[in-house]
């Protein structure tokens, strides 16, 4: 790496840091942000977080790394703190890393990542990689993704949790026809962490998988809360409803991030951006009031009669 580039990064590090992004979209300066108890441990976890998939799986250029920086400070700024990624995600663990490097960031984060391989000594150099490039010495939360060779991976996170370089393990699906593989593994593991689809548009979830979470202590985080897209076109010629205004949500975005946190089962959602004001707005959905059962029904029927 040239001097050049190390002049460039640090540059990029101190403009995303005098960004000034204030969230202040939705909620109040003096609130703070919803936090869910992690059962395994007792910590708290502010329930909107980041997700990386395609948002940071960019070139490190300066450009680059000052966006996905400005994003990451909002997270911080507004008391969040979870960045969800993956080596399956491209570039976006060394796009963290450039961020993290040469500055305090890390110590605000809760950095999850996955393992995606086969076999023990593949899945161990890959743990080592995320840590290297995201540049940090422990791993928040480290998932097996999609399920991949868990008999393996699952119980080496185990072992490398039990050694302090992992704090939670964990283990992810974002596929209908694998819940039910995951609703085995959650009662035959025990994870501290699950990670799965669930939103207005993919409600199959509620049946097993978040009443059993609760029932047996583990975590969730949910991806895919807009369902790629899916859900703000199905609300385009639409009008964000005046009842919305009843749980504090300001937009379509936080009317389906509230829905989503408002299940009790739900510790953070992760929706992916690449814009501040995009982070911006999704963290509004972590203020105010949640919807109560009876708004949940109430948004679910205005959903399916759209």
């Amino acid at each position: 790496m040239n001097s050049l580039y190390q002049w460039t990064r640090r540059s990029v590090l101190q403009a995303g840091l005098s960004l000034g992004l204030s969230p202040t979209i939705g909620w109040g300066a003096s609130d703070n942000i919803l936090q869910r108890t992690i059962a395994a441990s007792n910590e708290s976890l502010p329930v909107i977080g980041l997700g990386t998939a395609r948002a940071f799986d960019v070139p490190e250029t300066p450009d680059a790394i000052v966006q996905r920086a400005a994003v990451i400070d909002t997270l911080i700024k507004s008391g969040a703190s979870l960045v969800d990624t993956s080596p399956m995600y491209g570039n976006a663990e060394t796009v963290i890393g450039e961020i993290i490097r040469g500055s305090d960031r890390r110590q605000s984060l809760f950095l999850a990542s996955k393992v995606w391989t086969e076999g023990r000594a593949a899945g161990e150099i890959q743990i080592r990689q995320s840590m290297e490039r995201m540049a940090t010495d422990k791993i928040d939360l480290m998932q097996v993704h999609n399920l991949r060779d868990l008999d393996t991976q699952l119980p080496t996170i185990k072992e490398w949790q039990a050694r302090g370089n992992i704090r939670y393990s964990g283990v992810t699906t974002s596929r209908r026809n694998a819940f039910v593989t995951l609703a085995d593994v959650m009662k035959k593991w025990r994870p501290d962490f699950v990670q799965l689809n669930y939103s207005l548009g993919e409600r199959d979830a509620e049946e097993i998988l978040l009443p059993l979470a609760q029932e047996l202590g583990i975590a969730v985080l949910v991806n895919r809360p807009f369902m790629n897209g899916a859900l703000f076109r199905a609300v385009k010629n639409s009008t964000l409803p005046d009842w919305a205004a009843e749980f504090s949500a300001a937009s379509w975005g936080q009317l389906f991030l509230k829905y989503i946190v408002s299940h009790p089962a739900v510790n953070c959602v992760i929706p992916a951006t690449t814009k501040a004001h995009h982070m911006i707005d999704n963290l509004g959905a972590g203020f105010g009031e949640l919807p109560d059962v009876a708004t949940r029904r109430r948004i679910e029927n205005w959903f399916a009669n759209l």
